[in-house]
């Protein structure tokens, strides 16, 4: 029953503090369209969102206006205008996109923001702004076609492989119902073409404030204050009379299955998905929470089988997994995808199917189910230790959900205590009832997705009825369970000892040099209470390789990975470590070999004994083994091969990098060529000698109890007779890679199924020996004032692209301590393909405009308040701190003093931020880029092929006057030429299929 609106605002949830949490709620629980949030992952910084109407309310005449308004409400409100709210949070550290952002669903919009809370006037700002989009939202003839070029670029990001599976399959699944025709981004004729007026009367039809709610999530000092700000900027808003209903729009079930083989010329390699649709559940009751629980256990057991499978002798897909998601308002669906080879999309079916029924008919083993509820005890346990910090973040969710769904808040604690002892009493029964949901009579969605036509939907039929058949008969197999170790480290290896040791108070690290030569550097910290992380590096990689050895030992962390780096293969390995929460992986690059871990400080003994498998395990390719891997290699070439991007992607590398065979991407042929026996020898090497790896451990460590589990695992690393791979940083073999002196514009043309556009422009870069520490400062800021600014003039103020990013690259330099550096700073957007020299133009002319007349002071001061905030967040990070580390020790002012070497990095960024202004950022813009910037650059464009109908069309359709007619009729004659040979392949294609 609908209430008087004028007595209703929005609903203000608020958390004062992680750890106490308080609510009230003031909304009806039928409105569901409309909703603000706020969320804080820091004391120093509290986001903020507004969720108002969703795409489904959208008329014919409108779809894609929902959108628009989103992208509107950042461009000019009442307050606001020439998106000054953009400018002010910019200002105050809210970088956009990263901290401030709109999403639009089918069924709600969120505005979200994150803001500093130690200024309460900021804070009241950004909820004034949050105030001013619930009701102040101006559209305006100017804003509204100023805006359009943004929105239509986004929505031309969709029309990539991608986008076009998912909004098919998004049709397919809601046939029947309003959903499927209003996918959020709209319809490009509407983007276009919508006027001013029918955006302002959706807005003011459905944004009420009856239909939105504010959460704050933050640490507050006082949480009074803050709900009396929203209460003051909201309070002044006054309700529209009468507003309409929020409708609801139902999906209809089906008990016979839909087919669809879609072919997509440009997809990345043949998949299957299948779709199982029912209602969404309600979660109001602990039943409700225990089914949920159910299902959770179901779905984890499946994949653990389904990743097994994975890994057998010619499996019937190289990837496959189950999940659960919430599709709509009123429906949910249980969705398994799998990636196979490119004519395997009803193999992998087959199995998909009969795994599900395998489950009907004999359930899952005891150890199955021992092994799932120990990965949700530890998924469950980590969030609770955890809850102090990160405990905001699923607050706000919760708070999201019950004003959407009206869901219970029930908090960290209590939510572990319910799983924890409902967890032990979920039967197999249980599961096994959960695999009901998952028949084909219950709304399913059967879809294969290829590069071209192998399958047809009478096969998919014939799949169907055979398997359903071998389930009634009663003809299929129990699941037979593989042998699974106890231990990891069978056993224990003899302790190593300190040799010698250090402390650096001003990091809060010690290090320690251990008695077979490897280096730990350890620091304490208390930001995550389940998180431990490590990664060690030695010097030394692929850069090192002839040519003639490079593509076999590239190939070796791929073909270890397939086998077991750690000494089990991956599906026995993955029931090991059941219910642990311990990751160690693997990289080998070009000077550099790293193993990196994260793991919960209970399981930093199985992290450990993992990193001492992978240097003690000898890796023997079997022949099964290699033949998946190169499978999988195979058809990455395949999908490279028909992705339009990549012979983008290739070009830029060759043409800023020289066609070394480093960056030319791998080919079919070169494949071929790969020995893994050599590969398997070269990673096995990688990783043998302890003496030359530095070590750096940050988290929640106890050095009483890790100490003798690093002494156990890394100090009983065996060190060789003889040095493995032991290499001088300043004697490695640098990559050959050369920036062309001059300028140099292409358009690489690529065959695409709808047009695209990617621009990249790329400028080199060059820091003199001896002042690279200010200078790498120097270049971040650069790089984001130029990012920064390149978006203010493509966006804001012409309206032609939807984002930007700015990257530096300096990897391709060797890590010695000697000579300068270079490297490239590179510009990339997409946009309209008509428009992208224009752009490019424009994009030089404002990096030149930086160069002569330097950034204003605002300019300078946004992006060293966006920095600031950064450095606060990261400074409350171990990966932060872990990072800083490494990069301390790897440092050319490195001098076996960490502390030291971290300290000069410290002051190089104070040096910088204290001296940067307009002045100081124009100087070094002219020094570390060409000065003139339009002398030596780079530009590829990605532009689609013009097909031959394209080609005729524009040569008898160009004003024909004088030698420029001879060209044309030269033009079209050859393009009757390609269209007459075309024709022939597709008559004799279509001749030789009948």
């Amino acid at each position: 029953m609908a209430s008087d609106p004028s007595k209703w605002s929005p609903s203000t949830w608020m958390n004062p503090s992680p750890s106490t949490p308080w609510a009230s709620s003031s909304a009806p629980s039928t409105t569901v369209s409309a909703t603000t949030s706020a969320v804080i992952l820091s004391p120093a910084c509290v986001p903020l969102s507004l969720s108002p109407s969703p795409s489904v309310l959208e008329e014919e005449d409108e779809r894609g206006v929902a959108h628009i308004v989103e992208h509107l409400a950042f461009s000019a409100t009442k307050m606001y205008t020439n998106h000054d709210i953009i400018k002010f949070l910019e200002s105050i550290g809210a970088e956009f996109g990263a901290c401030q952002n709109a999403a639009t669903s089918a069924d709600d919009t969120v505005y979200e923001m994150f803001v500093p809370v130690d200024k309460p006037e900021l804070l009241s700002q950004a909820i004034s702004v949050l105030a001013e989009f619930s009701s102040e939202i101006r559209v305006s003839k100017e804003d509204l076609e100023k805006e359009r070029g943004a929105v239509l670029e986004e929505y031309r990001g969709t029309r990539n492989a991608t986008g076009r599976l998912q909004d098919a399959h998004w049709v397919l699944m809601m046939q029947g119902s309003k959903y499927a025709e209003r996918l959020p981004i709209g319809l490009e004729r509407v983007i276009r073409t919508v006027s001013p007026d029918t955006v302002k009367n959706f807005y003011k039809k459905w944004y009420h404030l009856c239909n939105m709610a504010v959460i704050a999530v933050g640490d507050f000092s006082d949480a009074e204050t803050v709900v009396e700000l929203i209460k003051t900027h909201f309070g002044q808003k006054v309700p529209a009379p009468d507003p309409p209903l929020i409708p609801t729009f139902q999906v209809p079930s089906h008990e016979e299955p839909r087919f669809s083989c879609f072919v997509e010329s440009e997809a990345a390699g043949s998949a299957v998905m299948i779709s199982y649709k029912m209602p969404a559940d309600e979660l109001k009751t602990v039943k409700d929470y225990r089914n949920l629980l159910a299902e959770s256990m179901f779905l984890y057991a499946l994949n653990q089988r389904f990743f097994k499978i994975s890994r057998r002798k010619d499996p019937p897909y190289f990837s496959c997994s189950a999940a659960a998601d919430v599709l709509t308002r009123p429906l949910k669906a249980n969705i398994m995808t799998a990636s196979c080879k490119g004519k395997g999309t009803i193999d992998a079916l087959e199995s998909m199917l009969m795994e599900v029924a395998r489950v009907r008919l004999h359930g899952f083993s005891d150890r199955e189910i021992a092994i799932v509820r120990a990965l949700l005890m530890s998924e469950i346990e980590s969030a609770y230790l955890e809850r102090d910090q990160i405990q905001s973040t699923s607050l706000r969710d919760e708070y999201l959900q019950h004003f959407l769904h009206n869901e219970p808040v029930v908090g960290i604690e209590y939510e572990a205590q319910l799983q924890k002892t409902l967890l032990p009493h979920i039967t197999a029964a249980e599961l096994s009832k959960c695999s009901d949901k998952l028949r084909t009579s219950c709304s399913c969605v059967i879809k294969t997705i290829e590069p071209q036509t192998f399958s047809v939907v009478d096969d998919l039929k014939n799949i169907v009825k055979k398997v359903n058949l071998l389930e009634e008969e009663g003809r299929i197999p129990p699941w037979d369970d593989e042998h699974v170790p106890e231990e990891i480290v069978s056993t224990k290896p003899n302790m190593g000892h300190v040799v010698a040791d250090r402390d650096y108070p001003n990091i809060g690290a010690a290090e320690l040099f251990l008695s077979n030569g490897m280096r730990i550097c350890y620091k304490c910290t208390d930001f995550l209470d389940d998180q431990v992380i490590f990664t060690g590096y030695s010097y030394g990689g692929l850069s090192e390789l002839p040519e003639s050895e490079y593509f076999s030992c590239s190939m070796g962390a791929t073909i270890a990975g397939e086998i077991g780096v750690f000494g089990y293969r991956p599906s026995i390995l993955m029931d090991m470590l059941a219910g642990k929460r311990a990751e160690v992986g693997t990289k080998i690059g070009a000077y550099m070999r790293t193993f990196s871990g994260d793991c919960s400080p209970t399981d930093l003994e199985t992290a450990l004994q993992l990193v001492y498998q992978l240097f003690t395990t000898n890796l023997t390719p079997g022949e099964e083994d290699v033949k998946i891997v190169m499978q999988m290699a195979e058809e990455a070439v395949y999908a490279q091969d028909r992705d339009p991007y990549t012979a983008f992607a290739n070009r830029v590398k060759e043409l800023n990098y020289g066609n070394s065979y480093f960056f030319r991407p791998i080919r079919k042929s070169d494949l071929q060529k790969v020995d893994p026996l050599k590969a398997c020898e070269y990673f096995s090497k990688c990783f043998r000698d302890p003496s030359t790896f530095t070590v750096v451990i940050v988290g929640n460590i106890e050095p009483t109890i890790a100490m003798p589990l690093i002494l156990q695992y890394l100090g009983g690393i065996p060190r060789p007779a003889e040095p493995i791979m032991h290499f001088n940083r300043d004697e490695l073999k640098g990559l050959p890679f050369t920036f062309p002196t001059t300028i140099s514009r292409e358009v690489v043309r690529s065959p695409m199924v709808e047009a695209q556009c990617l621009v990249q422009l790329c400028f080199p870069v060059e820091m003199k020996n001896g002042t690279q520490v200010e200078e790498i400062h120097f270049v971040g800021f650069l790089s984001k004032l130029i990012e920064t600014k390149i978006m203010q003039v493509l966006r804001f103020k012409h309206g032609q692209i939807y984002s930007v990013g700015v990257s530096v690259f300096l990897g391709g330099n060797k890590p010695s301590r000697i000579g300068d550096v270079r490297g490239d700073i590179s510009i990339n957007f997409s946009c309209d393909p008509e428009i992208s020299s224009k752009l490019v133009d424009l994009a030089l002319d404002e990096i030149l405009c930086l160069q002569e007349e330097g950034p204003s002071d605002q300019d300078v001061a946004t992006i060293l308040e966006i920095e600031q905030r950064a450095h606060e967040n990261g400074l409350q990070e171990n990966y932060f701190w872990l990072d800083r580390i490494l990069r301390s020790y790897q440092s050319r002012v490195y001098a076996n003093d960490v502390g030291a070497s971290f300290e000069i990095q410290d002051e190089g960024r104070r040096k910088v931020r204290s001296s940067l202004t307009p002045r100081t950022a124009q100087l070094a813009l002219q020094r570390m880029l060409p000065y003139p910037c339009k002398k030596q650059y780079t530009v590829v464009i990605l532009m689609p092929k013009s097909s031959p109908f394209q080609l005729l069309k524009s040569a008898f359709q160009s004003t024909l006057t004088g030698h420029a007619r001879e060209a044309t009729i030269l033009v079209g004659i050859a393009a009757m030429v390609v269209l007459g040979i075309s024709l022939w392949r597709h008559s004799r294609s279509a001749q030789s299929s009948k």
